[in-house]
């Protein structure tokens, strides 16, 4: 059972202060009868709720497949720049966030979610769970680049980043790469390949663990994840 306040609040229809007035003055209903008091239980499982006679659903915990496109954020809110949040417009809950980042300039898979549980699963050092980038690289990338990855190269932190998967799909003056790496450290890819001399100019998430982008996704484009994807998440 779940106060009829805190029920709207969770689903993002304002402070709990806002819809205190919101259920005080009629504007909410329980199966089609009128409440005015927010104090009021709910069984959220079972009980149908509207407000203005728009019908909101509840749901404990939401996960969204999102192609992150360049020039928005990896953050719930900012004064400035718009964020992933900013482009899922059909979200319920308001508790939302993304797991891990992106640069803002770096495109592809980011996960939005409510479950902390799997992002921490998912962002654990210890979890070693793969993540693959595609990436164009300036500067011909061959296969002393592939060693030095398979070794783990010093990007300048206390210890030298783990183990990663360099697959070259394009070598020239402007390479093109596939990188498995299994940590998340601040700008990872691009300073992996800044120890090496090269420089990333363009970087695109392709999978993180079993979760791998929609191709039918385009910039900017999201879709709840399917009960299979989230059955092999967690």
């Amino acid at each position: 059972m779940m106060r009829i306040d805190k029920y709207l609040a969770e689903m993002g229809q304002g402070t709990r202060s806002e819809i205190k007035k919101l259920i005080r003055s009629g504007r909410v209903m329980v199966d089609g009868e009128t409440v005015k008091k927010p104090e009021l239980k709910i069984d959220e499982t079972t009980q149908k709720v509207s407000l203005d006679g728009k019908q909101i659903g509840y749901a404990k915990k939401e996960y969204y497949m999102l192609h992150k496109p360049a020039g928005v954020i990896s953050a719930t809110k900012d004064d400035r720049d718009k964020t992933v949040l900013d482009l899922i417009t059909d979200k319920k809950r308001n508790d939302l966030f993304p797991v891990g980042r992106l640069d803002k300039d770096t495109e592809g898979l980011l996960l939005i979610t409510n479950d902390g549980e799997l992002a921490h699963r998912l962002l654990s050092p210890k979890k070693h769970v793969d993540k693959v980038y595609y990436a164009k690289v300036q500067g011909k990338v061959d296969e002393s680049d592939v060693k030095a990855f398979a070794d783990g190269v010093d990007i300048g932190d206390d210890t030298p980043v783990k183990n990663a998967d360099l697959r070259i799909l394009k070598s020239g003056e402007e390479s093109e790469i596939e990188l498995t790496i299994t940590e998340g450290r601040f700008h990872q890819v691009k300073r992996m390949f800044h120890a090496v001399g090269k420089e990333v100019i363009y970087l695109k998430r392709l999978s993180m663990g079993s979760l791998a982008l929609d191709k039918t996704l385009t910039k900017g484009e999201y879709r709840s994840l399917t009960e299979e994807e989230i059955k092999k998440l967690c």
